[in-house]
């Protein structure tokens, strides 16, 4: 078989593979870029969190010896310090303020794109706490429920936790009319005390990545503007863990999405990458997600397992990165869901 069209590419459904996408902060600053956050907020990265955000009075008045040019050594100095001190109380008040505020443009965003590129037996685990990918979800949710699972690693102004129902949702909302009241979750913790397993909420999120990540059928892994900074040692070191290193997985593929040089980031991520087997890209629309939305595993499955049901390559299905509305958006993945569907149909 050969000569392999678009059209196979979306016909071509496989019922195994697994993407693990895993957010940093570049990938909202990416978002927002594109698409300006419509009240004109801005995405800080922790270098210039300070400034953005609007904590200078705050760390200007603070003692010398707590100053650091990354703010959150600065929050794990004041926390060290005094956790219940009314500087570390402002610094929550205002950070929730300032991204529970923020809202998805009307027009498709990265987030979109990115929601609508994988299905079920996908996760994308996110570093961030603004709303950008809860609200892509929810919205895309009107045209398929056909959508990836989701990790909150840090938290989320968009979401809460009832620890009553052992669920989580909407921030301030009820999971039911008797109770189950979904608290805000918690955003900021320090650098010196990052220990995921004290917060209930926080354990089931990083619990689902670790699941995913070291599942066989995990064959791709996406890293889409995280830069694993040294505040973040104890998360790397989960990621690692739950991954098993390039020696365990020699043969799924690792890719990387940054701005940063090429040579810079596949050292940062040697410890994932096995050999030659990573992609990497400066941008959404030139990464796997958006060559092959919703399949991915299908497009690994052709090219590094010639066994597969389909062992000539297909021509990639890039998503157009112009598409203007959502309903545009959503007529254009119509031909993969019903792939998909007709794949459940015919068991």
């Amino acid at each position: 078989m050969s000569g392999l069209t678009k059209e196979d590419r979306i016909k071509t459904v496989f019922r195994g593979g697994g993407h693990v996408v895993i957010l940093g902060a570049g990938a909202s600053i990416a978002s927002t870029l594109r698409n300006q956050e419509p009240t004109g907020k801005k995405l800080p990265s922790m270098d210039n969190f300070v400034e953005i955000v609007g904590l200078q009075d705050i760390v200007n008045s603070i003692d010398p010896s707590l100053k650091a040019n990354n703010f959150e050594i600065i929050y794990s100095n004041l926390y060290e310090k005094d956790p219940k001190s009314n500087e570390i109380i402002e610094i929550n008040r205002r950070i929730k303020k300032y991204f529970s505020n923020m809202k998805l443009p009307d027009e498709p965003t990265i987030y979109d794109h990115l929601v609508l590129s994988l299905r079920p037996r996908d996760l994308i685990a996110t570093f961030n706490w603004d709303p950008f990918l809860f609200q892509a979800y929810c919205r895309n949710r009107k045209f398929t429920k056909d959508l990836p699972h989701m990790s909150f690693l840090h938290g989320s102004v968009a979401l809460g936790y009832s620890a009553e129902d052992k669920r989580s949702g909407p921030a301030g909302m009820y999971a039911r009319r008797d109770g189950g009241y979904f608290k805000p979750t918690k955003l900021l913790y320090p650098v010196k005390e990052k220990n995921y397993n004290d917060d209930e909420f926080i354990s089931k999120e990083w619990g689902r990545l670790k699941y995913w990540l070291h599942d066989d059928s995990t064959k791709l892994v996406t890293v889409f503007g995280y830069g694993a900074p040294d505040t973040d040692v104890e998360a790397v070191k989960l990621l690692d863990d739950a991954y098993g290193g390039y020696d365990a997985r020699n043969m799924e593929q690792f890719e990387i999405i940054d701005i940063q040089d090429e040579e810079t980031v596949t050292k940062r991520w040697d410890h994932f990458i096995h050999s030659h087997h990573y992609d990497y890209s400066t941008d959404y629309f030139s990464s796997s997600l958006a060559l092959n939305p919703r399949r991915t595993s299908e497009s690994y499955f052709q090219h590094y397992l010639p066994s597969s049901p389909a062992e000539s390559f297909s021509e990639s299905n890039p998503v157009p990165s112009n598409i203007k509305t959502m309903e545009e958006l959503w007529e254009w993945h119509r031909p993969l869901i019903e792939a998909e569907d007709k794949l459940e149909k015919d068991k």
